[in-house]
């Protein structure tokens, strides 16, 4: 074809292209269609005219396009901005009515403290704690009544008091999930605020206390609030789903409450450098503290009550648009590719929502096993058997006890017998779900995995023990968080692998170092992960759950008190051993899914098999006909 009538065929259609770039408002289907009208076209003048001006002229029309769909791109910084100029105060207007709650909840309890220590002397000293009412007694006597927030330095103060903020919303957040657990937590400490605070008033202490407590307050209560109205919001999909499936519309409001979450965390970390920094400073003038109290109440009403309320009625930048949610059905998993970390943290919870079943009634069997072997053959009171904490988190921080003990030889062994039940048939079903087949005895399997859980209770033994001093060095803690994350995880790979691949133990383990090298950070990362979740679920459980589970067992089942303690013994144990049965299926079934990917990246076995079928077959009109050689 002729350049000349090239061009008197395709003019019209460029015409309108450049009319449809010139307006200010375009429909996106139009300019999508001729776009790639255009871009045909210029891959026709490319070929045969590509010295003519035709060809220049479409790359420009062509570039006209590519400019104004990547100028209308956001950056990183633009999105932050929207974030907290857009995003968030959408959130926070849609979640309204929870923050009203949350509020209301927090006032009423607040009010209901005071009146309770007006009403009994006692009260103040149940809820704040008698050695606290002592020390702020002593300072009220030496004249500085408010020298508690001068005992420590500004820094430690500061990073403290930041971290304990950010783990009682987070704990508030959490609860919220239940919905209940949030206004519960709300309901603790707005008594605790207005106990406190009526404290003060009592001694005539009122506007001293006020202007020191709230200097920070303002900022941390409010955060507080805001962290259980985020929960609520949360646990609203979760106790009424509408027109979605319950667990799709707790995916949907979680994602909510956990945005408003993020919202308020440089709030917290501003409200602790204030109380670390600034809220010693007691002798300043008054007129400055109240202004500076007034300023933070300021942003607070202005930021979380009035800003969204302006933008709903003027409107929002971007309409809200709600995440999409897979439907609920048990998506096979594919075990022939490479997976990032982020995948395979997803297939965990497909794989525990497939076997649901199962898995709670394996960690039934195996809790309700190992309290049989320890508490029958247990030769002194049910009581010595365990320490199990009054306190709230005594629970969560007794658990390794029931790994390894020195006073009942049973408690080992217990513990290795029941996790191996436990590994063994969690791995069968990875094993089975993988498509593998079987063609080792059970038994064999079994003393295979038996070995595995055996070294990892050893670690957790060395754990115990004050070896090389180095628990003590490094910290119980932090030991124990370098065993779980980059330790113990090789050692469940070396165990996997002798299942599935059906190896010796020694061939397995350099099988298990050589995919541990390939990607170890990935699998620290992975691990990591499951273990700090883990962590915040046995959090949840521990802050009120055992409690309130104990409180019914009492209502009842009615015996003697030392009946009722070994009965409380038994029962706890059972309940700490099947929820931690369930948080550690997750490490182990991660474990399994690991492996695959971990194989395809070493053998590419699946890749292989798909080059090699290139070419075997072809089809023409739906006919398969025989591939040339």
């Amino acid at each position: 074809m002729r350049e000349t009538k090239f061009i008197e065929q395709n003019k019209a259609k460029w015409e309108e292209f450049e009319k449809t770039m010139g307006g200010r408002h375009y429909k996106p289907e139009k300019l999508l269609q001729l776009f790639v009208q255009i871009l045909d076209d210029l891959s026709f003048s490319r070929t045969f005219y590509p010295n003519r001006s035709v060809r220049v002229y479409l790359n420009s029309l062509a570039q006209q396009i590519f400019f104004t769909i990547y100028k209308n791109r956001r950056s990183r910084l633009q999105r932050f901005l929207n974030f907290w100029s857009d995003e968030l105060p959408q959130l926070v207007y849609q979640s309204r009515r929870e923050f009203l709650l949350a509020f209301l909840v927090f006032a009423i309890s607040m009010l209901l403290g005071g009146l309770s220590a007006a009403m009994d002397s006692n009260f103040p000293a149940l809820i704040l704690g008698q050695d606290y009412i002592d020390m702020t007694l002593e300072n009220i006597d030496a004249g500085d009544p408010m020298a508690v927030y001068k005992a420590r330095g500004a820094f430690g103060m500061s990073l403290g008091i930041t971290i304990n903020n950010l783990f009682v919303a987070f704990l508030t957040f959490a609860l919220g999930s239940f919905y209940i657990g949030a206004i519960i937590i709300l309901v603790r400490n707005g008594i605790m605020v207005g106990v406190f605070q009526y404290f003060f008033i009592e001694r005539d202490l009122f506007w001293e206390s006020f202007l020191t407590i709230w200097t920070h307050g303002t900022l941390e209560i409010s955060a507080i609030i805001i962290a259980g109205a985020a929960g609520l919001t949360m646990g609203k999909g979760l106790l009424f789903p509408g027109t979605y499936r319950r667990l799709q519309a707790f995916q949907r409001s979680a994602r909510r409450g956990i945005k408003i979450m993020i919202g308020i965390t440089p709030i917290f970390i501003t409200a602790g450098f204030i109380e670390g920094y600034l809220t010693r400073f007691t002798n300043a003038p008054d007129l400055l503290r109240g202004l500076f109290i007034l300023v933070c109440l300021f942003f607070i009403l202005g930021y979380f009550f009035l800003f969204p309320r302006v933008k709903a009625a003027i409107g929002f930048d971007t309409p809200f648009r709600e995440t999409i949610i897979p439907p609920d059905k048990n998506k096979p998993i594919d075990f022939n590719v490479i997976k990032k970390s982020g995948v395979i943290f997803t297939d965990i919870f497909s794989f525990y929502h497939k076997y649901r079943s199962r898995i709670m009634l394996l960690g039934f069997a195996a809790a309700l096993l190992y309290c049989l072997l320890v508490f029958i053959s247990f030769p002194g009171d049910l009581m010595d058997a365990f320490y199990i904490s009054g306190v709230n988190y005594g629970y969560r921080d007794s658990i390794g006890q029931y790994f390894y003990s020195t006073h009942h030889f049973m408690i080992p062994i217990a513990s290795i017998l029941t996790w191996s039940v436990f590994t063994f048939f969690l791995f069968r079903w990875i094993k089975k779900e993988s498509g593998r087949s079987f063609s080792e005895h059970h038994l064999l399997s079994f003393i295979k995995v038996l070995l595995g859980i055996s070294c990892v209770h050893l670690l957790l033994m060395i754990n115990n023990w004050d070896v090389l001093s180095l628990r003590t060095f490094m910290g119980a803690g932090f030991f124990s968080a370098t065993l779980l994350t980059f330790i113990i995880p090789v050692f469940l790979l070396w165990t996997y692998v002798m299942v599935v691949e059906e190896k010796n133990a020694f061939r397995a383990l350099g099988r298990a170092l050589s995919f541990s090298r390939q990607r170890y950070s990935a699998i620290v990362g992975l691990f990591l992960a499951l273990t700090i979740l883990g962590y915040l679920f046995m959090l949840i459980l521990d802050s009120f759950l055992f409690s309130f589970f104990l409180e019914l067992v009492s209502w009842v089942i009615h015996l003697e008190q030392e009946q009722m303690d070994q009965l409380s013994i038994v029962l706890l144990s059972f309940v700490t051993l099947f929820v931690l049965y369930l948080v550690v299926g997750m490490t182990l079934i991660a474990v399994g899914l690991l492996y695959y990917s971990l194989y395809e990246m070493a053998e590419s076995k699946a890749l292989k098999q798909d080059i090699q079928s290139i070419g075997i077959s072809q089809k023409i009109k739906g006919l398969e006909r025989e591939a040339r050689t």
